[in-house]
């Protein structure tokens, strides 16, 4: 038997049904005092057109530069461009993801990746083998 998923207690489907004023109260301080505050003009844009493409409006991706958007109940499941400042990022909704902002999961900054010593390089890199070639 799989073990159905839960936050903090509430079921996916009771969350999926949970206002966002209700959602608020089994957040975080942080989180909760961003949403007490009011969403923003972009925010509210962000779910109007969240809304729009659910109910099959439009076939679009929905694309965002709102990266200070906090995860809702009611994004699960779907998938949303995320922008990190070159390119917009597909994020995928899941559930452990709640209570997060949006740009936590697309990341700004790439791994650095560094290719063998070239020439002019200090002895201290003589120890490097160099690819024949």
């Amino acid at each position: 038997m799989a073990k159905e998923e839960t936050y903090k207690g509430k079921t996916m489907e009771e969350l999926k049904r949970m206002s966002v004023d209700d959602f608020m109260k089994i957040t975080t301080a942080r989180q909760r005092r961003s949403l007490k505050r009011g969403l923003n003009d972009a925010q509210k844009e962000l779910l109007a057109r969240m809304n729009k493409f659910k109910s099959g409006g439009t076939k679009k991706p929905v694309k965002t530069h709102c990266r200070d958007m906090v995860v809702l109940p009611e994004m699960l499941g779907m998938t949303i461009h995320v922008y990190n400042g070159k390119s917009f990022v597909p994020v995928q909704i899941f559930p452990e993801m709640l209570g997060h902002y949006l740009g936590e999961f697309a990341l700004t900054r790439n791994r650095v990746t560094h290719s063998a010593p070239g020439i002019g390089a200090t002895r201290s890199s003589s120890g490097v083998k160099k690819a024949k070639g």
